[in-house]
């Protein structure tokens, strides 16, 4: 069994267990963690994500992140000034956390509380937003389960997005393949 369908395994049984009422945003965040070089077989398998949890019982909202900074700079008056000069973006990059964030916020609109709002290619955030800011920006709205596609790694609450040095603790779900998948 590849490390995705044991992603997908454990996937499968988190759906089925209770979803309890009374938890803070943070705690209805799901965090499916897989090697980054599994990105590839992780986005072919995202249908049966979404069989897996309408099979379940639940709704299944999917964003993808992969090419939302390339449309937030197609939006930008002053992008060719950007190009030219890109030490200038640092100053604008929290406009564009904002921007995703309300991508995200806007599927938990259209959620129920038995949903789930799967977010994918967070990998394409490094180095222009956190992932952390983002998400605390959006738990409050988490009615159902948010399920974020996850390539890094976790050690106890803290997650490093791909692998990176500098990581965050949350107070998240974490779901991984079991050991030796």
């Amino acid at each position: 069994m590849s490390t995705i369908e044991g992603l997908q395994r454990a996937y499968e049984q988190r759906l089925h267990q209770p979803w309890p009422t009374g938890l803070s945003g943070a705690e209805k965040v799901w965090l499916l963690i897989y090697e980054p070089a599994q990105e590839r077989r992780l986005r072919l398998r995202l249908p049966l994500f979404e069989e897996a949890t309408r099979a379940a019982g639940h709704g299944w909202l999917h964003v993808d992140l992969t090419d939302s900074f390339a449309e937030w700079m197609a939006g930008l008056r002053a992008r060719d000034q950007y190009f030219e000069r890109p030490d200038r973006m640092a100053m604008r990059l929290p406009q564009y956390t904002d921007a995703v964030a309300g991508r995200i916020a806007a599927a938990l609109d259209q959620a129920d509380a038995n949903g789930v709002v799967a977010i994918s290619g967070v990998g394409s955030l490094f180095g222009l937003a956190s992932v952390s800011d983002v998400l605390n920006r959006v738990t409050g709205q988490v009615r159902g389960r948010l399920a974020v596609f996850f390539p890094g790694q976790r050690d106890g609450n803290n997650y490093r997005l791909l692998d990176a040095h500098d990581g965050w603790n949350y107070l998240a779900v974490p779901i991984e393949a079991a050991n030796g998948s």
